[in-house]
């Protein structure tokens, strides 16, 4: 017999009664029922329950026993009594009577438990997180994460990409986020990078000839962390094409997340990838106050400016005479209560403004009579107009905000998903995807008038050189993401090849050609000889894995995740470097003032 087993805690049934196996595993719960001692034995497979009574030889060890100890037993299988079947789990026919135990492994006391759904400070789960691993739903989670990765790779290759490898040490390119610096020993006072992404690499590919690449890759960026980031480190699925357009890439990635969220996504709705809408920047941000819309969500936001021109109402009245401003409205079909418009107004308090503006509708008897502060204000004609505007009647209500945009789209957006959760408006059994596309490439200092990039600087100008030549803030991008439920999932672009735009539409940003071949010189160099049109994206494994096990945090489908304050709590990094070290790299630590 093997030394340490004959089967998995998962695979012993009725077949296997009056066989000796050998099993090892962790002890989950201990029950004992007068003299008869109950073992839930788990390994990561599943739970095996083993017994003892006096009979059996090693019962005074086995009374020893504790939870999370490490065993091996071995032992004859029972078929247990009908009426004691356990039909949650596989082996919950029969159970194991130990004839022999070696303890493998004693654990101290726990400073969090296993067995349950208990729930902890983060900071204890991520110091010891080799116990909260344990736990059935982080097995589930991790297991999950390896599958899914598996199937992304199969239907890669399958579709004619190649899996090829970048570098982890480079040099230092800003992409929008720090980088991770590495100190050279070889050649004091230089660095190398961890990669933010392997963004010139791939294209570098391209040039190479190489037509379809992907990687599932690890990438750096010294980020705040946030719920669905990673402060240090992540990964990502990375492809690139050449000889593409936006739509080729489109239609490449698209069935591949698609096969992957049908295949793991418990089966909750997809909706087919050749309808996937493709929504435009502005338009996402105006219907929805985010470029990456949660389309479970049906409530669209409107313009509604005209209704409040010259209005009875001042303070809407008054923002529309300044150039730039509108009124936006948030429809909330079933809201129409006064009771929930003021939970709404406590919302907007609690996110820095005086208040929402609202109207509801109701009939008393009379027909439908629009209601609120702000219809007395307005009168009948134009609630009206309004209502007739966003489709709404009797029982519904909507939201008002005003000023410009860009100052409160972001609240507009929380407002919408607050008020799609708490009026149930909201279709939680789906994945509802949907491309945002036309991303402006520049953008202005409101307050220095400078022109710099908004979005990525590497993208192709939709139009080429003749687009640069006109207005800057008119310029978009080849540039397009695959927003899922409220989330960013995929980023990417047709790229800019040719050096002439690609110089061009730098020195509108303010940098020069020399800038440009200092900071990007490998690239630049590279599209100097017959670079061909390419393009692609990257989809974040870790919020695809998130959102596939339905869970808030990134950190529950991490294995070893760092905290909110970007520290390894379990091996204690960052840690002080030793003066030896230092000395090696002809690096001096300055301290910094608390």
């Amino acid at each position: 017999m093997h030394a340490y087993r004959s089967h998995t805690c998962a695979e012993l049934n009725k077949s296997n009664v009056g066989e000796t196996v050998r099993l090892s595993g962790w002890v989950h719960r201990v029950r004992d029922h007068g003299g008869l001692l109950f073992i839930d034995l788990r390994d990561h497979y599943g739970v095996t329950q083993v017994m003892a009574d006096p009979d059996s030889p090693v019962f005074a060890e086995i009374e020893k026993v504790r939870s999370e100890w490490c065993i091996r037993i071995d032992g004859n299988v029972l078929a247990r009594d009908e009426s004691l079947v356990n039909p949650k789990i596989p082996t919950g026919e029969i159970e194991v009577f130990i004839r022999d135990i070696e303890v493998l492994g004693k654990s101290e006391e726990l400073p969090l438990m296993v067995f349950g759904e208990q729930e902890y400070p983060e900071e204890t789960r991520l110091r010891y997180r080799y116990l909260d691993l344990r736990r059935e739903k982080m097995q589930k989670n991790m297991v999950l994460r390896a599958n899914m990765i598996q199937s992304i790779r199969k239907r890669m290759w399958d579709i004619g990409f190649n899996e090829y490898q970048t570098p982890i040490i480079t040099a230092s390119s800003p992409e929008g986020a720090r980088d991770f610096l590495v100190p050279s020993r070889l050649h004091p006072g230089k660095f190398y990078a961890l990669p933010q992404a392997p963004q010139q690499f791939k294209q570098l590919m391209m040039v190479s000839g190489f037509d379809k690449y992907f990687q599932i890759a690890p990438c750096f960026r010294d980020e705040d962390p946030r719920a669905d980031r990673s402060p240090a480190d992540f990964y990502q699925l990375d492809m690139e094409m050449s000889f593409v357009t936006q739509q080729d890439v489109f239609d490449t990635i698209a069935p591949v997340m698609a096969g992957v969220f049908e295949e793991f996504g418990g089966g909750r709705k997809v909706d087919p990838a050749h309808e996937w809408p493709q929504i435009s920047y502005k338009d996402a941000a105006k219907w929805y106050g985010t470029d990456k819309p949660d389309l479970r969500n049906p409530i669209k936001m409107q313009d509604c400016s005209e209704h409040f021109r010259g209005s009875g109402f001042a303070i809407f009245a008054s923002l529309l005479e300044n150039e730039g401003t509108e009124i936006r409205a948030i429809p909330a079909p079933t809201g129409g209560s006064r009771k929930f418009c003021d939970r709404m107004n406590k919302f907007a308090q609690g996110e820095g403004l005086p208040g929402m503006g609202y109207i509801f509708w109701r009939d008393q008897g009379e027909g439908i009579e629009a209601a609120g502060p702000l219809a007395k204000n307005i009168g009948p004609e134009r609630t009206e107009a309004i209502r007739q505007q966003l489709g709404l009647g009797v029982g519904d209500a909507a939201f008002f905000l005003g000023g410009k945009p860009k100052a409160f789209e972001g609240v507009a957006g929380k407002a919408r998903t607050v008020i799609g959760e708490e009026l149930g408006l909201i279709d939680k059994d789906r994945f509802a995807f949907a491309w945002i596309v036309d991303f402006p490439i520049y953008e202005k200092d409101e307050e220095t008038g400078k022109i710099d990039f908004e979005h990525n600087p590497f993208s192709m100008p939709q139009g080429g050189m003749d687009a640069l030549l006109s207005d800057p803030l008119s310029v978009k991008g080849y540039q397009y993401d695959l927003a899922c439920n409220g989330y960013e999932l995929v980023s990417g672009a047709i790229r800019n090849h040719k050096p002439e735009i690609m110089f061009k539409a730098f020195e509108i940003a303010g940098y020069g050609e020399d800038e440009v071949k200092k900071r990007f010189g490998g690239m630049v160099n590279a599209f100097q000889y017959g670079a061909p049109p390419h393009g692609g994206c990257a989809a974040g494994i870790d919020r695809m894995v998130m959102l596939l096990a339905d869970e808030a945090n990134i950190r529950e489908v991490i294995m070893f995740p760092m905290n909110q304050r970007a520290e390894d709590l379990m091996m204690s990094a960052p840690s002080e470097p030793m003066a030896e070290q230092l000395m090696e790299l002809g690096l001096r630590v300055i301290p910094q003032d608390q």
